[in-house]
């Protein structure tokens, strides 16, 4: 991939790129990956007798136990764990909803074995979204900080890894820096 570029103008403008077939394959992989961590984090939450009958959604009040599930889904309130607890119960499942969404839009609009890409402005906003949590997920697995180097020794189990942390850096800035001209 060698970023993205501006298509057409106006309401017909659109972002495009274009994926080797390795990268649609790492991208499809990493985020089918992320939506089942979602899912599992769904599936966890028992069904709510109170939530059928009023048509009102809760999840859990607790924080995931997972680092990498736990840097998707963070808490809504530091300062109160009750609140926290009642503000993740309400908020949480329109959140991974949300995620889903995004991961969806992104599935669907990227070909299975890599090709052209053409985004309208809010599929770039998905697309963004999706990238962000994927890039969520590996960093938070990696252990990425502002003190981890540009690259790892050979022998640093995370040296495979960091490269596609990098990749996912550059399509998603790419993709802001491009979705910025369509505004």
């Amino acid at each position: 991939m060698n970023g993205w570029k501006r298509s057409g103008r106006g309401a017909r403008a659109k972002l495009v790129a274009n994926l080797e077939v390795q990268e649609a394959a790492v991208l499809r992989g990493l985020i089918g990956e992320v939506r089942q961590m979602l899912a599992a984090r769904t599936e966890e939450n028992p069904p709510d007798e109170l939530a059928v009958l009023t048509g009102l959604r809760t999840g859990p009040s607790t924080k995931p136990d997972d680092r990498v599930l736990a840097r998707l889904l963070p808490d809504f309130s530091g300062d109160d764990p009750d609140l926290s607890g009642a503000m993740r119960s309400l908020h949480e499942p329109e959140l991974i909803e949300a995620k889903d969404a995004a991961a969806t839009v992104v599935l669907d609009t990227l070909p299975e074995l890599g090709g052209r890409v053409e985004l309208t402005p809010d599929q770039a906003d998905a697309w963004l979204a999706a990238l962000n949590d994927v890039r969520l997920a590996l960093g938070t697995a990696l252990d990425v900080s502002e003190d981890l180097p540009e690259e790892l020794p050979p022998d640093d189990p995370r040296s495979a890894h960091l490269g596609v942390y990098h990749w996912l850096t550059f399509v998603q800035d790419a993709l802001v820096q491009s979705r910025m001209q369509l505004l």
